[in-house]
């Protein structure tokens, strides 16, 4: 195998990696929603990454607070975060999230909280602590995910 299909060997292995973390990810969405007690879990893995975010970060490599959307943006594929500065912070925007587009696809329940924004909220405050962190809208409910940060 020559060096240039070794590397796309290894970018399709990647994601097909990336689509079945966002599939299994939305598979416990649905599970959890099903059994009722989705904002149950969500709340508490969000008071758990809360805890945790500054060390969340680190291993993210998350250095910026708008990393958090860019990193995780470039592990998982998932959310194709834009990023735009403003006066006080930045708007993070999305078109499309293969998680969301997964769960729509198998039933009723958002992931967003659970399974993107609390985790990038938690490394976002775990660089800024405080940063103020607000969703405008998510692709669940409209046709982007929009979030405001507000940097002191």
């Amino acid at each position: 195998m020559s060096k240039e299909e070794k590397v796309l060997w290894l970018e399709q292995k990647h994601k097909t990696l990336q689509m079945f973390y966002a599939a299994a990810l939305a598979d416990s969405t649905l599970r959890y929603g099903k059994a009722g007690i989705l904002d149950e879990v969500a709340a508490q893995k969000k008071a758990e990454q809360m805890r945790t975010g500054a060390a969340l970060a680190e291993r993210f490599g998350v250095k910026e607070p708008q990393d958090a959307f860019l990193k995780t943006a470039d592990t998982y594929g998932c959310a194709d975060w834009v990023c735009e500065k403003t006066n006080d912070g930045f708007v993070v925007t999305a078109s499309r999230c293969m998680l969301c587009a997964i769960s729509k696809k198998m039933g009723e329940y958002s992931p967003c909280k659970i399974h993107c924004l609390s985790p990038m909220e938690a490394m976002l405050k775990g660089v800024a602590p405080e940063a103020e962190f607000m969703v405008e809208e998510t692709l669940w409910d409209s046709d982007r995910c929009k979030v405001c940060i507000h940097v002191n």
